[in-house]
């Protein structure tokens, strides 16, 4: 078993600003770990580290839930599972196509562990490459490349069970909300729920696929009584789903508010300038991520 101190040295010689070692990992429950990422824009320094990260230990092997937005990232990561379990790592899950949860997969392949990802998730990281190489190739390490971004090789289009030794996980891939590339991994044992970007907490939610079926989503999602929801970002929902009520809010608003404008020929930029201005209230990082939602939003409704 690595030895704790290797951590430290680890995030030191790859230079990436994360979290301080001892606690780089957070248990939830017996078995089950959350990283929490920072609240960090995409043109922040911080932003290889912004993400939550999960890791679930079974008997026979580990399942990693998103590796981060660096391969640094996801060195840190692995060696603070090597240091916590000598059971090897045998699947990384990815949650959806972001960054800030897929460029540190690369962090496992020596490991031989199986990537796995919502059905759309491989050409959606085929999609991005270019636009990951030319953006981050700084969180991609020296030399940047494209086998550096690494894609799922296994891929869940309704629901998958894994078995990782007296303990199951089941993923479950979710219509276009947050995303195209959603999935969610539930681990059975201790009722925990891995959202990924689907919830946001604290961090304002940002839309790159449905807004009616993110809300469609949530309304399915808070009938089950999960022991606890881990978000993309932000800190883990306990009272599930008393956690999601502000996205909930924020996203209706949007809704309303939107439809409201078009009806009475509101123009996008206008929308931008005066829809759910109210509903930002105690979010954080608005400033980008709201007008980006207005206009995502808005081209979804405007032909209903």
């Amino acid at each position: 078993m690595l030895s704790r101190w290797l951590i430290p040295l680890l995030i030191a010689l790859a230079g990436a600003p994360l979290a301080r070692a001892g606690d780089f990992l957070q248990p939830l429950a017996p078995g089950v770990y959350v990283h929490y990422g920072r609240h960090a824009d995409i043109d922040s320094p911080d932003r290889a580290d912004s993400a939550n990260l999960g890791v679930v230990v079974g008997a026979r092997c580990v399942a990693v839930i998103d590796t981060g937005g660096a391969v640094a990232t996801g060195e840190a990561l692995r060696a603070a599972i090597r240091a916590l379990t000598n059971v090897p790592v045998c699947y990384v899950i990815n949650t959806h196509v972001h960054f800030d949860h897929v460029l540190g997969n690369a962090a496992f392949v020596a490991d031989g562990a199986e990537f796995i990802g919502q059905a759309h998730l491989p050409e959606e990281v085929a999609a991005s490459r270019d636009f990951f190489l030319e953006n981050f190739a700084h969180e991609l390490g020296e030399p940047p490349s494209a086998e550096k971004v690494v894609a799922a090789t296994r891929t869940v289009s309704d629901v998958l069970s894994l078995d990782l030794g007296d303990r199951e996980l089941r993923l479950v891939a979710a219509p276009r909300a947050h995303s195209v590339t959603d999935l969610m991994v539930l681990d059975e044992r201790s009722g925990t729920l891995f959202a990924g970007d689907l919830l946001f907490r604290e961090r304002l939610p940002i839309i790159d696929g449905s807004l009616k079926g993110w809300l469609e989503w949530l309304a399915d999602a808070s009938a089950t009584p999960y022991a606890r929801v881990v978000p993309g970002h932000g800190p883990v929902d306990e009272a599930w789903p008393a956690g999601a009520a502000p996205e909930r809010a924020y996203l209706e608003a949007l809704l309303r508010e939107i439809r409201a404008g078009i009806a009475a020929g509101m123009t996008l930029e206008e929308a931008q300038d005066k829809v759910g201005l109210d509903a930002l209230a105690g979010w954080q990082l608005t400033g980008r991520a709201h007008r980006l939602n207005v206009s995502r939003a808005y081209r979804e409704l405007e032909w209903e």
